[in-house]
């Protein structure tokens, strides 16, 4: 510092004296002692003289300060200004002088000449016109820094000091110390950091001024070179800037980059590079290529792997579960001596943790109920009936449903679906609901489960006897999806526990939980692929018919008090109908009511039920009643199964009409719900009066349009057909946030697991669905790494433009990858969600959760990119404000496609993925002068994340380079103090985002 410091003083005094500076009296006198070779040994002096001269150089007036142009460049300009002292502020030229030439070299970018002025025009041209040189303002004239004209200036003409540079067209000199703006005339001022500025010299052969390549002026032979002429953006004066490669520690100083180290245009010192980087001497630019090879490698290593393993909680799950399996085995050994205490003495067995107690007595309460089962096989008639008024043998509350004259309509086409049903289901019992297809089945299990949409009900539903919605017990009310809807990535222990935490009461202990999961898991016989993953379509998991169980399995281990199955047994063999009508009967002793939808059971199979309900086409009801009458009941009608033909396959055979039945009477299929009606007493409905002689066949002319087997629809216009369309859509939205937002009293009497317990379950879900989907994350990070490579390389960051275009590719890029990995969070299980909501399961706990996952892949994401675009691109900016920008712009993206994935189905969604961010970055690019489309452009994230890319990266651009920035800046509309405001622009765009996708998530219903 000692040495640059001499040096640069030594410089100033002789640029003083060459210029002809006028100092004061006091200055002269200081100068005459000091200005010696042997008084600049002396640190005191030194000093002294130091700051004389520094605070000479420094000094700016008042109204430079607050003069317009001043004011228009905060935009561009971070650095305060200092306030003047000293008698040099005369000397400076005026706010008019600077506005004029920062004016044409800022806005306007296609010339490099200034218009004419008061000093230099067609008429007047002095020397201090050319480039190089500069005049003064005369001695004793007072220069007015409040006037907007340009004062004279034409006296005492000389070139330009070496170090500093006087522009064509006007007589005075500037200078630029970092980005604080001086002028002055009649002084050498030093040019802006970054800066290369020699003398020039005169080149016979060319007739130009190196390196500025001016021509002198004709006819004045002596008008010699001067200083730089020039300092615009690096288009127009670039030979002003310190040449790639080297680096300048002053303006009249160029040294070339030694090994090991880069020097970029324009620099003040050189930079050294990384570690595990080459560089030789003379580059602008370190070699990266053993970063490339290591993270290539790294990526592919992993992309390779063909398994994933997963925690040490799940080897120590499955260690636990081999010692679990063993002392089940040693337990079903000794299952004779189950009921002497001392026998348990010799069950030894190895405990890994503490939990391994707990399902020691999980297995030996299902091996005592196994024995109690055996035992109740044996009970008289009259202890079977103290068994089931004995309190204990009921723990759950009992639910009754009954109905009367329920009717169904479908409100699009006014179609009746349901007509006039009456009955009930109690508990204890298991209901099975039976008929031809088109009958009503599932829309009657529906009605019943209260999950009809879009529909018009009328009649009476009581619970219990009361006027209640079957809302108010859904806790307790469990409902299987005709559809295997259960989560393919997860085995099946994962998928019934996580039903188990979310689902039963809070305050049960651990040890009754992991007794309902064991003893729901034996029941249904899924003991040999309680470890194997349920499976997927494209991933082959457990068989069908155990896909099955599994499905029903969710609802059981909830220990529900309602249970309503629709189509349990559709796609199992006999033996795995029998294992699963076995469970439901256990279900049932305990007092649950079951009602289910069945298809073509067994005759073994439909004598495990207890009540059938047969529906007639139309909605109408055949049957209703047990199992063991209806066979005497169609007997008294007239109709008697053949021999060797299977009963409830016969019935449906006649009710569907595809069997005449053996009468004498005449009777037809279309009479049968009639004569059940007569039979129980129930009143007939109006269009059905006239069969009621059981003369001729049931007349259905009197109301068509409400008969579910008409044919005749009313013919309606294309708008009178959208009109309907729209006003239905309409309409069960409607029902759907009735459904989703008009809570209902909670009357089951169950406290579930509270948000955050819920949170911290679907927490430990997805995680392991994650893990299990490391191969889909591996390649969502290769395509970024890639991606980075390649518009690293093809875009590198460019001085004129501050690496607009690689970071405009980058925008495109990381938005698009992005969203299209993130519409898989939630549209690929959204019958899942739709099926816990339902069940009373928390949405927010839900969305939070896979929020959360997702943070992970959010903050690696940007770190993958960056890893291969930043190296390869070599911006000036910081890797760390490259990051965080990156990251907001991820995280805002995710966001969208969140929305995008909840509110439209994965074909428009993804296309959608793919259209935004391409055309939103183009419309934030394009320049326009409407002020619609500039308000526009500014609502759009592209522009919040370039601009936060492109003012990081300029801010690094100093000295030299201020007027090629506020160009940049001008041009764009950028602003350099904005910075954070973008930031929190992407954030809280990504936020808002997500609350409109939750809040979609719970208004849209069934379309998510």
């Amino acid at each position: 510092m000692g040495l640059i410091r001499r040096v640069m003083i030594i410089m100033q005094v002789v640029q003083f004296v060459g210029c002809q500076h006028q100092f004061s009296n006091n200055d002269k006198d200081f100068f005459n002692a000091t200005i010696n070779s042997t008084q600049l040994n002396d640190p005191a002096a030194l000093n002294e003289f130091t700051e004389l001269v520094y605070g000479r150089l420094s000094t700016v007036t008042s109204d430079l300060i607050h003069s317009d142009i001043a004011q228009d460049a905060t935009f561009c300009v971070t650095d305060p200004l200092e306030t003047p002292e000293g008698d040099l502020a005369q000397r400076l030229c005026t706010a008019a002088e600077l506005k004029f030439y920062f004016t044409n070299f800022i806005a306007n970018t296609k010339t490099s000449f200034l218009k004419p002025n008061r000093n230099c025009n067609l008429t007047a041209w002095v020397s201090g016109c050319e480039p190089g040189w500069a005049c003064s303002a005369g001695l004793g004239q007072p220069v007015d820094f409040k006037t907007h004209q340009v004062p004279a200036r034409s006296f005492n003409c000389q070139p330009c000091c070496e170090g500093f540079f006087c522009p064509q067209g006007l007589t005075c000199m500037i200078q630029i110390i970092d980005t604080k703006i001086l002028i002055c005339f009649n002084i050498c001022e030093a040019c802006p950091l970054g800066s290369y500025c020699p003398m020039a010299t005169f080149n016979v052969s060319t007739g130009l001024c190196d390196p500025y390549l001016y021509q002198l002026p004709p006819g004045k032979a002596d008008h010699t070179c001067g200083g730089a002429n020039i300092w615009a953006d690096v288009s127009r004066g670039g030979s002003m800037f310190c040449s790639a490669g080297s680096f300048c520690p002053t303006n009249t100083k160029q040294i070339p980059c030694t090994t090991g180290h880069f020097c970029r245009k324009g620099s003040t010192a050189e930079t050294r590079c990384f570690r595990l980087t080459t560089c030789d001497s003379n580059t602008t630019r370190q070699n990266i290529t053993k970063y490339g090879l290591m993270l290539i490698a790294t990526r592919s290593f992993s992309f390779s792997r063909r398994t994933i393993v997963l925690p040490n909680e799940q080897s120590e799950a499955t260690s636990e579960r081999k010692e679990v399996e063993a002392i089940q085995k040693k337990t079903e050994e000794h299952s004779e001596a189950a009921e002497n205490k001392d026998n348990n003495k010799k069950i030894k067995a190895r405990h890994l943790r503490g939990d391994t107690q707990i399902f020691k007595y999980a297995y030996s309460q299902l091996e005592k109920e196994k024995a109690q089962q055996q035992h109740n096989a044996e009970l008289t008639f009259s202890e079977v009936i103290t068994m089931m008024i004995d309190d204990e043998a009921r723990k759950r509350p009992p639910i009754e449903i009954s109905f009367k004259y329920l009717t169904v309509t479908l409100k699009q086409k006014k179609k009746c679906l349901l007509r006039s049903v009456t009955g009930e289901i109690k508990p204890g019992r298991i209901t099975a609901l039976m008929g031809p297809s088109g009958a009503g089945k599932t829309t009657l299990l529906s009605a019943l489960a209260g999950k009809t949409v879009g529909c018009l009900i009328s009649g009476l539903i009581l619970i219990n006897g009361k006027v209640e919605s079957v809302r108010s017990y859904k806790k307790i009310v469990g409902f299987v999806p005709q559809d295997d809807v259960v989560h393919g990535n997860l085995t099946v222990e994962e998928n019934i526990w996580f039903s188990a935490n979310c689902r039963l009461s809070a305050d049960l202990p651990k040890a009754d939980k992991v007794l309902v999961v064991e003893r729901v898991i034996e029941s249904l016989g899924l003991q040999p692929v309680r470890d194997s993953l349920v499976g997927t379509i494209e991933k082959r998991g457990i068989s069908g018919g155990q896909r099955k169980r599994v499905n029903v399995g969710l609802e059981l281990v909830m220990e529900p008090s309602l249970l309503f199955l629709d189509e349990p047994t559709s796609g199992l063999d006999s033996s795995s109908s029998q294992l699963l009508l076995r469970a439901l009967k256990r279900e049932a002793v305990e007092g649950v009511n079951i009602c289910m939808v069945v298809h073509q059971p067994s005759y073994a199979l439909f004598q495990t039920f207890d009540d059938l309900i047969l529906l007639a086409k139309g909605g109408l009801t055949a049957y209703h009643g047990e199992v063991r009458d209806v066979e005497d009941y169609f007997a008294h009608l007239g109709i008697n199964v053949p021999e060797r033909i299977n009963p409830p396959d016969y019935f449906i055979d006649v009710l569907e009409g595809m069997v005449k039945p053996s009468t004498s009477s005449g009777l037809t299929y279309e009479e049968l719900p009639l004569r059940w009606m007569l039979h129980k007493g129930y009143p007939v409905p109006a269009d059905m009066q006239k069969s009621v002689s059981g003369v001729g066949e049931p007349d259905y002319s009197g109301n068509q349009e409400n008969y579910a087997g008409s044919g005749t629809e009313q013919q309606l216009s294309f708008f009178g057909e959208f009109w309907q369309n729209l006003k239905y859509k309409v309409e069960a939205q409607c029902d759907v946030l009735k459904n989703n937002f008009l809570k209902s009293k909670d009357l089951s009497g169950r406290r579930t697991p509270w948000i955050l317990l819920q949170y911290r379950h679907f927490l430990g879900r997805m995680a392991k669905q994650r893990l299990r989907e490391a191969r889909i994350q591996a390649i969502d990070y290769l395509i970024l790494l890639l991606a980075g490579a390649c518009l690293g390389l093809i875009t590198k960051a460019s001085d004129e433009s501050f690496g607009g275009p690689g970071y405009t590719y980058t925008i495109i890029a990381t938005s698009l990858l992005c969203k299209i990995s993130a519409l898989r969070t939630f549209s690929l299980d959204k019958l899942q969600y739709q099926r816990e909501r339902a069940s009373g399961i928390s949405s927010l706990a839900h969305f939070i959760a896979k929020d959360t996952i997702d943070h992970f892949s959010t903050l690696i994401k940007p770190l993958v990119y960056l890893s291969m675009f930043y190296f390869f691109s070599n911006p000036r900016s910081l890797f760390l404000d490259n990051y965080i920008v990156l990251l907001c712009l991820v995280y805002c993206v995710t966001g969208i496609a969140y929305a995008l994935a909840i509110f439209l189905e994965p074909g428009p969604s993804q296309l959608c993925s793919v259209l935004l961010p391409v055309v939103l970055t183009l419309l934030s690019t394009q320049p326009t002068n409407s002020q619609v489309m500039k308000t526009l452009t500014r609502l759009c994230y592209p522009r919040w994340a370039l601009e936060a890319f492109i003012v990081s990266n300029a801010k690094r651009y100093y000295g030299v380079w201020l007027i090629q920035r506020c160009g940049a800046l001008m041009r764009t509309g950028y602003n350099l103090h904005e910075w954070y405001r973008c930031i929190y622009l992407l954030v809280g765009a990504g936020a808002a985002c997500r609350i409109v996708a939750f809040i979609g998530m719970l208004t849209l219903g069934k379309k998510y």
